[in-house]
């Protein structure tokens, strides 16, 4: 019975050995699941520590210093890569190395300059990916040795329309509207200063505001086929009803180039009031022809012509304002052959010239505009 005993406890002892050896062995685990060996390198004195830790916070502190440095995309599958920055002063390149055994160096790209670089503050502008922008904060032009006044027109206003003709977009004008406030402004107060001289020489026309004689800047392309969205001038119009009316009106444009412009009379009138001239004429051409054999209409405005009607309304009738729109025919209920058919044809009974920037800009500008408004004073206010 003793024997039998010890031979059934034997498959027991064999069973703890076996589990002993099993326990012994080391479990495997995978390469891709085996956690990141752990190093650690004792510093041979507190001084070495000092300078790592005051190196890390120098290389921080250069990693803020440009906008328009960019930073490189991390990789995925190395998120747990550890990466410090270097700078080589020597080279004057910037670069990140990682410290991993497998990472790659790659420069950090900078802000290269535009081959245009205005087209950088437009919409839909394309950068390198990580590039900045920085645009400062747009300024109106300095005033430099010329000082703004009331009643002159500044060198500014000229250079900032030039300007506005070169680069007629909205987007320009909008980085640009310090300057556009600041010479609306100068023609602002300027109109103020004409309106009391065009007032003093005109007693029908009333004292009226800024705002009911100038006219805005913006263009009307809804049916044009120039589809720049601004006029490259500042202009106004006194009537007795402001720039708008049936009246024959004064009108004063400022644009560079030799093109400013100051003229008179009316502008292509509705058909009843163009009906009412036409048969004005009929009754009384006597009328206007006196008022164009004037002195000074016939020198600031026709040329100069000798003191004879017949040259003086065939100078009227040829001034490009008046002949562009004139009729190829005679108008309805008037004979082909009729006396005064050259006045006839007309759609538009204008008068006016160019002037000069020097004539223009400076503190003679407001006597000389005054000077031809005075001479078109009997063809504005007594002929129509």
């Amino acid at each position: 019975m003793a024997k039998k005993a010890a031979k059934a406890t034997a498959p027991a002892k064999g069973a703890a050995k076996r589990t002993a050896q099993e326990s012994a062995t080391p479990a495997r685990h995978s390469k891709r699941s085996r956690p990141a060996a752990k190093t650690y390198v004792e510093q041979d004195s507190d001084e070495e520590v000092e300078d790592q830790t005051i190196s890390s916070e120098d290389e921080a502190g250069n990693a803020k210093e440009s906008d328009y440095e960019n930073e490189d995309n991390k990789d995925p599958s190395s998120e747990s890569d550890h990466e410090e920055a270097s700078s080589e002063e020597d080279e004057g390149k910037r670069t990140k190395t990682p410290t991993g055994s497998g990472g790659k160096q790659s420069v950090v790209p900078l802000r290269k300059k535009q081959a245009n670089e205005k087209e950088l503050w437009k919409q839909g502008a394309k950068l390198e990916p990580g590039v900045q922008l920085i645009i400062k904060k747009p300024k109106a032009r300095e005033a430099g040795n010329v000082q703004y006044a009331d009643d002159t027109i500044h060198p500014n206003t000229m250079l900032f329309l030039k300007e506005l003709a070169g680069n007629n977009d909205r987007q320009w004008l909008k980085m640009h509207d310090p300057d556009y406030r600041q010479s609306l402004q100068d023609f602002t107060t300027f109109l103020e200063k004409l309106t009391e001289k065009v007032v003093e020489i005109d007693d029908t026309i009333p004292e009226l505001p800024v705002k009911d004689i100038i006219f805005r800047i913006y263009r009307d392309i809804r049916f044009s086929k120039d589809p720049t969205p601004y006029k490259t001038h500042f202009s106004a119009a006194w009537s007795r009803t402001g720039r708008k009316g049936p009246y024959a009106a004064y009108y004063v444009q400022v644009q560079p180039g030799g093109e400013s412009f100051v003229g008179g009379g009316i502008w292509q009138p509705d058909a009843q009031s163009l009906s009412r001239l036409r048969s004005d004429i009929d009754r009384k051409p006597h009328k206007i022809k006196h008022v164009l054999v004037s002195k000074g209409i016939r020198k600031a405005f026709l040329g100069g012509v000798s003191d004879d009607k017949t040259k003086a309304v065939e100078a009227f009738t040829n001034l490009s304002m008046n002949k562009s729109t004139a009729l190829k025919k005679h108008p309805k209920g008037y004979d082909a052959d009729h006396s005064d058919i050259e006045l006839l044809r007309l759609r538009n009974f204008t008068l006016g010239t160019k002037l000069p920037d020097e004539e223009v800009v400076g503190a003679k500008g407001l006597a000389r505009i005054a000077e031809l408004v005075a001479c078109m004073l009997p063809f504005v206010s007594r002929s129509f």
